[in-house]
């Protein structure tokens, strides 16, 4: 896996005046500030969505040694201070690319899509602030979901009443088996799309970039919705 290269530099070393990279100075190898790159280029990487993690992991063990504040302890202050922020960043960096979900959802944001607010958090916050959850309905679930919505209705009044119905938690685990291979069947999808996005940013044009985008939005939100139905199903079976 490459490492950060002169090309990925933003400015000159506060030290020595030549071309920095983006962590460390590509000539006389002091720590920089940090540089406003994506996570991406943070690891030398370009925006490709088909990573080797076994290599990423290995370039983020060596920077973190590189970075780690015991080794700029007797340096300038300016330098302990960087080191911190260019751990920080390298964590976050790491944590987002070594997660298939969210290396995609990120580079997406970086394409200037946002994401259907469909998590728990963003359920939760709706609950306390009184304010609707934006969650749409993906078209190829409205009739399986309006179903499944009026049996989670009728479970959670039968809970609130002591009241127990076999044939409902039957039809509800069914629901939960169904919409848990829904899920993995997305995953599944969404990878043939990396390899298509992965072309596009070889050889494609903005076009095929675009469309590629599209179906993946599609597939991240159909398959974040399906998680969340299986998170409803399984409170509703809890006693």
């Amino acid at each position: 896996m490459p490492g950060t290269t002169p090309s990925d530099a933003t400015t000159s070393c506060w030290s020595c005046g030549e071309m920095r990279a983006a962590q460390f100075c590509s000539a006389c190898g002091k720590v920089q500030p940090p540089a406003p790159v994506d996570y991406f280029k943070f690891f030398g990487l370009r925006r490709k969505l088909n990573v080797d993690v076994g290599a990423l992991e290995r370039e983020f063990y060596q920077l973190s040694r590189r970075l780690h504040p015991d080794v700029y302890s007797q340096g300038e202050f300016k330098e302990q201070g960087w080191s911190l922020e260019q751990s920080s960043r390298l964590n976050d960096a790491y944590r987002t690319l070594k997660d298939p979900i969210k290396r995609t959802e990120y580079l997406l944001r970086l394409e200037g899509v946002e994401l259907e607010e469909q998590s728990k958090t963003a359920t939760e916050q709706a609950r306390t602030s009184g304010q609707i959850k934006k969650q749409v309905v993906p078209p190829d679930l409205l009739e399986e979901v309006f179903e499944l919505n009026m049996q989670l209705e009728e479970a959670r009044m039968n809970k609130k009443m002591g009241e127990d119905d076999p044939a409902l938690l039957k039809d509800l685990e069914a629901h939960k088996a169904h919409f848990e291979q829904k899920h993995e069947a997305l995953s599944v999808e969404l990878k043939t799309y990396w390899d298509e996005w992965d072309h596009a940013v070889d050889s494609g044009t903005e076009q095929d970039k675009r469309n590629i985008r599209d179906k993946m939005v599609g597939v991240l939100n159909r398959r974040t919705y399906s998680r969340n139905l299986v998170r409803d199903v399984n409170e509703a079976l809890e006693n």
